[in-house]
């Protein structure tokens, strides 16, 4: 049972409005392999949401459609969704860049031991959590066993070529905070996760993205209950960059959920806020959206869009100053 989260239908965050689409986030379903505590989807091992056929044929439809140019797909796990690999084979041949956020324990679970190379052959960029590079906070995070799995994972994809310096196979590796505290600045910390993993592991990667923990889902439910919910949200707001406002991903992103619902991005969809919403408001669904033009149309904020902005700012692409 999760804390129930002080309600944040009103915002003084600034409003802002969409540029041209070129994203588009499909979530896949809550089924995770993992429960970190900083999960903002709440995914897990009991979830059985997950996305059927024919709404990844309708993603299909609208990504050739619209012309879209990166397929982004997370979950949960995204890799166990039984049409995963479809999906990805069928947006590559479309041209499409296909990024998939990897937990990376995934690629050492039975049955995925073929995963990595599926990924490799389809040129797929690999966008994977190791929230630190030391190997308890990892597992106080994630669960005991979970840093080493990720190690044998990384080290996997290096041999298939990913996170070669100059090579094609993208491996961006994803930092988030263990608890109630902004991100140290992405560059340096980069620096170290490259010197550590190296040395000790033997483990190369391209980039490093430092995200914030937005006060949603299981980490929100954490803040409640530690009395820590406010303090938080407080010092967000105390470190808003107005900056930031123009590279926030909401701008050129789709997010769509299981269900083929579509939200301005990953962290409305989880508070169920509609396109664009205003009181009342009722879910749209992608289907509603061929042929629609959303450049200008008003993206819904509330009080957690603070996370994204707050100090070097946060997005799905680590710090946007």
């Amino acid at each position: 049972m999760h804390a129930t989260l002080p309600l944040l239908d009103q915002t003084d965050f600034p409003q802002i409005f969409r540029d041209e689409l070129a994203v588009l986030q499909v979530n896949l379903g809550y089924l995770c392999n993992l429960s970190c505590t900083h999960c903002h989807v709440n995914a897990g091992p009991k979830r059985n949401e997950l996305m059927d056929k024919d709404t990844v044929d309708l993603v299909l439809a609208f990504i050739e459609k619209e012309a879209i140019k990166i397929l982004d797909l997370t979950g949960g796990a995204p890799e166990m969704n039984p049409h995963f690999r479809e999906l990805v084979a069928e947006a590559r041949r479309l041209g499409v860049k296909v990024i998939d956020r990897c937990n990376l324990t995934i690629l050492e679970e039975p049955g995925y031991e073929d995963l990595a190379g599926f990924l490799a052959g389809q040129q797929v960029e690999i966008t994977a959590s190791l929230p630190c590079y030391l190997e308890d906070n990892v597992d106080r995070q994630r669960g005991k066993g979970t840093f080493r799995q990720s190690i044998l994972a990384l080290q996997a994809l290096n041999r298939l070529g990913y996170g070669q310096e100059g090579g094609d196979l993208r491996l961006n590796l994803v930092f988030n905070p263990q608890g109630a505290a902004l991100p140290p600045a992405q560059e340096p910390l980069e620096v170290a996760y490259k010197a550590h993993l190296l040395e000790h592991y033997g483990v190369t990667f391209n980039r490093l993205y430092a995200m914030a923990n937005l006060p949603i889902q299981r980490f929100g439910s954490m803040l409640v209950s530690k009395g820590m919910f406010n303090q938080y949200l407080q010092l967000l707001k105390d470190n808003h960059c107005v900056e930031n406002l123009r590279h926030v991903m909401c701008l050129n992103t789709l997010s769509i959920d299981w269900q083929g619902y579509v939200y301005d991005c990953d962290f409305n969809q989880m508070l169920q806020l509609p396109l664009g919403a205003s009181a009342g408001q009722q879910k749209i669904h992608l289907q509603q959206l061929f042929g629609k033009a959303l450049t200008g149309a008003p993206i819904s904020v509330r009080q957690h869009c603070y996370g994204c902005t707050a100090g070097q700012g946060s997005s799905c692409g680590g710090a946007l100053i």
